[in-house]
């Protein structure tokens, strides 16, 4: 992964004055373009949209300084009118074109190259199973992005589940753990920005098919999954955890991701914050 995201780098310049297409990048190295950007994102810490832009800028912002028109170099870098290439530029640079070109100010944001960075030695303790197709049955709703702290609108989706549900859930999971799982999909460019919603379900796995008119179902197919346990402060140690599996493990495994819902669970004890969870991702070998 470390070795295309060098290509893409590459690919970004050689196109920077075109629209950079990502899905015929991914297409060509075998991957798709949710993956290419969520491994981006957890990589760098920003969108990988967010950094084509900031080149684009930063290769005007040069254009301008060497003499260039502004109204060649919004056209060159494929804005529609000057208006909103001078506005553009400014959030980014905090100055107008014609203000960088009267007073040859530079603002610079280079091209990044990736490498593998061993941080701390840390182990990471995984497992890989595979498992057959099952069914997770439950409540869904959609949640704001949050990256960090404990997201409230899951906190008020588990108090909406009634007895009534929490019963009909218990009954249909007869797969492991047999306890509430948090199952995320949905993922799109905003969630990758910390914007934008999810679709969040708790709900249990099962072996049965729902048959309660106020649970929903999602059918996961027979996949491969790598299961993380986590044990710590929740949900720091969670979170942290999340990003390291993304930023170090993935990209130094021989694994990718599937386009499957991410399922964790964590065993809640009352006034205790020192918590078990487990973090699974279905993968398959590249």
């Amino acid at each position: 992964m470390i070795q295309i995201l060098n290509h893409l780098t590459d690919y970004i310049e050689e196109h920077i004055t075109e629209e950079v297409n990502i899905g015929d990048f991914a297409s060509k190295y075998g991957t798709t373009e949710h993956q290419l950007k969520r491994m981006f994102y957890y990589i760098t810490g920003q969108s990988l949209l967010g950094y084509v832009r900031m080149r684009k800028f930063a290769c005007a912002n040069q254009d301008i300084i060497a003499g260039s028109s502004i109204t060649e170099v919004a056209f060159k870098y494929d804005y529609q009118s000057i208006e909103g290439f001078s506005r553009a530029f400014r959030e980014w640079c905090g100055y107008l074109p014609s203000e960088v070109a009267k007073n040859k100010i530079q603002k610079t944001y280079p091209k990044l190259t990736f490498y593998i960075n061993i941080r701390g030695g840390n182990s990471m303790e995984f497992r890989i199973e595979k498992k057959t197709s099952f069914n997770l049955i439950g409540v869904t709703k959609k949640v704001p992005v949050q990256f960090e702290g404990v997201n409230q609108s899951i906190v008020e989706l588990a108090q909406s589940i009634t007895a009534q549900q929490r019963e009909e859930m218990h009954e249909m999971g007869d797969l492991y753990p047999q306890k509430a799982l948090n199952i995320t999909d949905g993922f799109s460019d905003k969630w990758l920005n910390e914007q934008g919603y999810l679709n969040h379900m708790i709900g249990f796995a099962s072996s049965k098919n729902n048959q309660y008119s106020d649970l929903e179902q999602i059918t996961v197919k027979e996949s491969d999954w790598a299961i993380f346990p986590v044990q710590g402060e929740f949900p720091k140690v969670f979170q942290d955890t999340m990003s390291q599996i993304y930023s170090e493990w993935l990209p130094t495994s021989n694994y990718e991701l599937m386009d499957v819902p991410s399922i964790s669970f964590t065993d809640f004890k009352e006034g205790e914050t020192n918590l078990y969870s487990e973090i699974w991702l279905a993968i398959k070998e590249k």
